[in-house]
């Protein structure tokens, strides 16, 4: 159509116009534009893969990993890939007794198949003292072991040292020895220090006074280099880092320097392991008893429960106090035990038979204000 200028009007088609000789109707524009996708779901498996083993290897609790799996389903497919379980982080695995359930179980489980130490450990000190399945126990953490796994290594060496699962005479000095010092060649400061007493006083090995006071420093200089690398602000919040803040806590007389105590350094306890943490847990639920007879290590960082009666060395001062181990109650003597200690002429056990004749296979003898122990 033309004007009586001569110009033409511009072709109308589906109500939209021409515009250099191009047309396109909105509904067809439309219909070319591309749909909007999901670009998460663009993302390969191995990329989403190795960003959830990032995530499992540094979770602060199992509730960061738990909102990760119900977020879709395909995040919950690949968080319980293989890849991503076995490199699960030790806090990620700190289930709490309160909320034990079979489900919590069976994660466990398929963690500690996928190789996961931290996993398998966990698992084995969970079946051996809670469930009471000895053997599945013992050879979970026998698993980690092999893996140069040094918990796993020490926790097998006080089972070897009390006999514990069986009787009295299942007992292996020389095997818990040998555990003891390849978790010490790794650095773990308990065998460490547990290793420097057996040598001190010949038990299971034979004695070396300097090789085991060299063990025994060496666990204090690593406790104390625990400590020191916490964050600044842990290390100015309060005056613990003097060398005898506290009038009950003992140093080697004459030298003032803690480094040489047969007890460590005046530093905060060590924050417990969760496989501990959870068996100080689970025995406090049951009232602090795992059984007739039977007692709880009486440091509060451990958690290791009598398997049969009279298994933990008990104080001969007050009779008051057991341990499953040397390094159990090194700590508790420095950090609490030697301000409640009080001399008892002789102490009666459950049974009513006098437990306090001091002359039991184990002893410390390490000064007129140590604690000694014999066995129940």
């Amino acid at each position: 159509m033309r004007t009586r200028r001569g110009v033409c009007y511009p072709k109308v088609i589906n109500n939209s116009r021409v515009v250099g000789g191009e047309h396109m109707s909105r509904r067809k524009r439309s219909k070319l534009l591309p749909e909007v996708t999901d670009l998460f779901d663009c993302l390969p498996d191995d990329l989403v893969l190795s960003i959830l083993t990032k995530l499992t290897s540094s979770a602060a609790n199992p509730a960061d990993f738990a909102n990760v799996l119900i977020t879709c389903k395909r995040l919950n497919g690949l968080g319980h890939h293989s890849l991503v379980l076995a490199k699960a982080s030790q806090k990620m695995l700190a289930v709490k007794a309160q909320n034990w359930s079979e489900s919590a179980h069976r994660f466990l489980k398929q963690c500690a198949d996928t190789g996961n130490v931290e996993a398998c450990y966990t698992l084995g000190m969970i079946r051996f003292y809670c469930l009471q399945n000895r053997g599945s126990g013992a050879s979970l953490m026998a698993k980690a072991a092999i893996c140069s796994h040094a918990p796993s290594l020490y926790s097998l060496a006080v089972i070897q040292f009390n006999g514990s699962g069986g009787s009295k005479n299942d007992k292996d000095l020389r095997a818990g020895v040998a555990l003891c010092a390849r978790a010490a060649f790794l650095g773990h400061i308990d065998a460490l220090r547990e290793l420097g007493h057996c040598l001190q006083d010949g038990y299971g090995v034979k004695q070396n006074i300097a090789e085991g006071r060299r063990f025994l420093v060496q666990a204090n200089a690593r406790e104390l280099a625990a400590v020191l690398s916490m964050t600044p602000s842990a290390l100015t919040s309060g005056g613990w880092l003097t060398w005898n803040p506290l009038p009950h806590h003992r140093h080697v007389a004459g030298t003032g320097c803690p480094l040489l105590s047969d007890f460590g350094c005046n530093v905060p306890a060590p924050e417990a392991h969760p496989a501990n943490r959870f068996l100080t847990e689970w025995f406090c639920s049951k009232g602090g008893v795992p059984g007739s007879g039977l007692r709880l290590c009486s440091h509060a960082g451990c958690g290791r429960p009598e398997t049969r009666r009279h298994e933990f060395r008990r104080c001969s001062v007050c009779g008051t106090v057991n341990y499953c181990s040397r390094a159990c109650q090194a700590l508790d003597w420095k950090m609490r035990h030697k301000a409640e200690c009080t001399p008892v002429e002789r102490w009666i056990d459950e049974d009513g038979e006098n437990d306090g004749n001091g002359n039991g296979e184990i002893g410390f003898d390490n000064g007129n204000d140590d604690q000694n122990m014999v066995e129940s």
